[in-house]
C-alpha cells in the first residue's frame, strides 16, 4: 500500500485515461476518414506505449520522493515514505527497473513503427525527470516548465503514435529519419503536400497539449507556494521564493490567462461556430475554461492562502473535463 502510493495511482490513472481518451478518438476519426484503414495489432501496441509511459511516470515520482526527503518531512511529515515505510536502495533500484523495462518498450515501438520518435521521447523523459528531482526542481522556474512540459507531451505522443500508424498502414516510407520530417510535414497547413489527416491528428493532440502545459505549469507554481517552508530548508530557488507571494500570484494569473485568451481567439476567429453549436461541440472545453477562470479569480480576490489549494482543486477538475473531450467529440 504504501510503494502504490509513492506511485502517486490518481496521477497515473490520469495518464492512461488521457491517452486512451485519445485512442477511442483518433481510432474513430481514422476509420471515418479512410474507409480502408485497418489496425494490425494496434491494441497491443498502443498498451505498451502507455504501459511504458505510466512507467516513466512512476519512476520519477520515485525518484521525485527520493531526493524530497528532506523537504517532505517539513512539508508533509504524514506522506513520508521513504526512509520510513521503504529503504532509499529498494527506492533506487525499482526505479532504475522501471525505467529500463519502459526503455525496452521504446526499442520495440520503434523498430515495429519504423519511428525513431519513440526512443527519443522516452529517453528524454527519463533523464529531465531524474535532472528534475536532483537538480531543477530547486532552480528558479525551469523545474516548472519540465513537468508542464512533460505532461503535456502525454495527449501529444498518443496522436504521433497514431500518425504514425495512419502513416504505415497507408504504405508510406516511416524511416526514423523520415517519420520527423513527416511529422512537422503533416503539422503545417502552407505546405502544399501537406497530408489532410495528418494535419488534423496532430493539431488536436497538441491543442491537447498546450492546454495541459500551461494549466500544469500554473498547478507547479501554486504547490510551489504551498511547499515554501520545505522549500526554504533546502535553499530552493523557486519561483515564490524569489519573487514572494504576490508577485508569484501575479505569474499564476499570467498563466491561466494565457488559455483564457487562446480560447477568445478561437471563438472570436472561427466564424464556422455559431453560439449554439458552439456550446454543443465544446462544451467539456467551455467548462474546462470557466473552471480555470474560477482558479483565477481565487487568486486575484481571495486574501488568505487557502485560496491555493482551491485553486488547486479547481485546476485538476478543470483537467479532468479537458480529458473528456475526446470522448465526447466521438459520441457528438
Amino acid at each position: 500500500m504504501h510503494f502504490i502510493r509513492l506511485l502517486r495511482p490518481v496521477n497515473l490513472v490520469i495518464i492512461i485515461l488521457t491517452m486512451y481518451a485519445m485512442r477511442w478518438f483518433f481510432i474513430g476519426f481514422l476509420l471515418e476518414k479512410d474507409g480502408k484503414f485497418v489496425l494490425h495489432g494496434e491494441p497491443m501496441d498502443f498498451f505498451l506505449l502507455v504501459f511504458s509511459t505510466v512507467l516513466i511516470a512512476g519512476a520519477g515520482n520515485i525518484i521525485n520522493d527520493y531526493f524530497d526527503v528532506k523537504t517532505d518531512r517539513i512539508n508533509r511529515p504524514e506522506r513520508l515514505i521513504i526512509t520510513r515505510h521503504l529503504k532509499r536502495r529498494w527506492a533506487i533500484v525499482t526505479h532504475w527497473i522501471f525505467n529500463l523495462a519502459a526503455f525496452g518498450i521504446a526499442i520495440y515501438l520503434s523498430s515495429k513503427h519504423e519511428s525513431f520518435v519513440y526512443l527519443f521521447i522516452h529517453l528524454l523523459s527519463i533523464n529531465l525527470l531524474w535532472f528534475y528531482s536532483m537538480y531543477f526542481k530547486r532552480r528558479f522556474a525551469i523545474g516548472n516548465i519540465i513537468i508542464a512540459g512533460l505532461t503535456g507531451l502525454v495527449p501529444i505522443l498518443a496522436s504521433i503514435y497514431f500518425l504514425n500508424v495512419y502513416n504505415l498502414e497507408a504504405g508510406d516510407n516511416n524511416s526514423w529519419l523520415n517519420s520527423l520530417y513527416r511529422i512537422g510535414q503533416d503539422y503545417f497547413a502552407f505546405n502544399p503536400e501537406t497530408n489532410q489527416i495528418g494535419q488534423l491528428i496532430l493539431n488536436f493532440g497538441f491543442s491537447m497539449g498546450i492546454f495541459a502545459f500551461f494549466t500544469n505549469l500554473a498547478r507547479e507554481v501554486i504547490k510551489d507556494v504551498e511547499d515554501i517552508e520545505g522549500d526554504k530548508a533546502i535553499r530552493a530557488q523557486t519561483i515564490p521564493i524569489v519573487m514572494g507571494k504576490r508577485k508569484t500570484d501575479r505569474v499564476i494569473v499570467a498563466l491561466l490567462s494565457i488559455p483564457l485568451l487562446l480560447f477568445t481567439g478561437f471563438m472570436i476567429f472561427s466564424g464556422w461556430l455559431q453560439p449554439i453549436e458552439f456550446l454543443i461541440v465544446l462544451a467539456p472545453i467551455v467548462l474546462a475554461i470557466l473552471l480555470q477562470l474560477l482558479a483565477l479569480l481565487q487568486i486575484i480576490f481571495q486574501k488568505d492562502d487557502k485560496k491555493y489549494k482551491i485553486a488547486n482543486g479547481l485546476l485538476k477538475i478543470s483537467m479532468l473535463s479537458g480529458l473528456f473531450t475526446p470522448v465526447y467529440l466521438l459520441f457528438l
